[in-house]
């Protein structure tokens, strides 16, 4: 429960006390007044009163137990989430990282490094979940008719040299695919959406991404790429649960649109699943970025289900000398982390 609820909540049982215990003094009736009162209108005061007194009567002591036990399952209900510290560095064998699992039915988080999961860095790709939202919430992106068309010039990534609709723009993590649609949506409407889902810094101040050293192309840049907006490992989890928890304010199709594209493993609905028995389904993104042609900063963050169960989950890996740093492997670890927190 949010804190707004408590104390609206905690308003609201001061007032019955009031009213149960003492009346509303609006109702009491003043003796000067009745006086005054001729003897129809008295015999309506009386009638009055008399079926107020027919109502259940509630002691004080049963009203102040009752607030008090509403108040105890209220302030349980807010309690804070707590912290516990892992040492996952096997699973990053000699890479420097990060890793944050956020159980939020049990409001409990895993950390590894805390340090580095509460330093905000560039979302890179990652933050394709959260254009993909505001898109999709918004209708910029229409998922019957996504089809964006190419301009014909060669990038880099093969796929990408062709017309591409949202569901493989999101997979191959296009981005000339999302710089459009982030430039559809607009920067009055992409600040208020970060602002309400806490982004991070929130800062979309480099909208055409000039600060990022690695590409000087404008199909290829933006604010989300080793540029002014920054968000840490902790942070990309608590956004996840804001978009998919049970809290969010997002529509329904628009989230399970938005989990159809993110699904990297798990039950597709199909036989095979049914045979195999995959017990865990992994959601998520990753997201990579460079700086003067070295990978500084590598992602994989979302959630993974099984059953009922949800955990929400971001793993991030920084330059590392002598390693492979890629998002690739920070998935690998995403996934590795979250079946075995499942399987305990």
């Amino acid at each position: 429960m949010r804190k707004g609820s408590f104390f609206r909540n905690a308003i609201c049982l001061v007032l019955a006390a009031a009213l149960m215990i003492g009346g509303c003094s609006g109702n009491a009736p003043r003796q000067e007044s009745r006086a005054g009162l001729g003897q129809e209108a008295a015999q309506v005061s009386e009638i009055s009163e008399s079926n107020q007194t027919e109502q259940p009567v509630i002691s004080e002591r049963e009203m102040i137990e009752a607030t008090e036990e509403a108040g105890q399952a209220t302030a349980a209900e807010m309690k804070e989430p707590q912290t516990a510290d892992a040492d996952w560095s096997g699973y990053f064998d000699g890479l420097v990282g990060a890793a944050v699992l956020y159980d939020a039915s049990a409001q409990q988080y895993t950390v590894y490094n805390a340090s580095l999961a509460g330093t905000r860095r560039s979302p890179c790709s990652t933050f394709k979940i959260i254009s993909s939202l505001i898109g999709l919430e918004s209708g910029v992106i229409d998922p019957k008719q996504s089809v964006r068309t190419w301009s014909g010039e060669t990038f880099w990534n093969e796929n990408w040299n062709h017309d591409i609709g949202f569901d493989e723009a999101f997979r191959t993590s296009c981005v000339w695919y999302f710089r459009e649609v982030t430039d559809e949506i607009g920067r009055e409407r992409m600040q208020k959406e970060l602002d309400k889902l806490m982004y991070g810094n929130c800062d979309i101040s480099d909208w055409e991404g000039n600060l990022n050293t690695n590409n000087g192309n404008r199909a290829l840049t933006g604010f989300w790429i080793e540029s002014s907006l920054a968000i840490s490992p902790r942070e990309q989890t608590e956004v996840m649960e804001r978009i998919f928890g049970e809290d969010s304010v997002y529509s329904k199709d628009t989230r399970e649109r938005l989990k159809e594209v993110m699904l990297v493993q798990g039950d597709t609905g199909t036989d095979e699943d049914e045979e195999e028995g995959a017990a865990v389904s992994v959601y998520g993104k990753t997201g990579m970025g460079m700086a003067h042609g070295i990978v500084v900063d590598a992602w994989f963050t979302g959630f993974a289900e099984r059953g009922e169960e949800r955990v929400y989950f971001c793993v991030y890996l920084g330059q590392t000398d002598g390693k492979d740093v890629s998002s690739t492997a920070a998935k690998e670890i995403a996934v590795r982390l979250a079946e075995a927190y499942f399987s305990n």
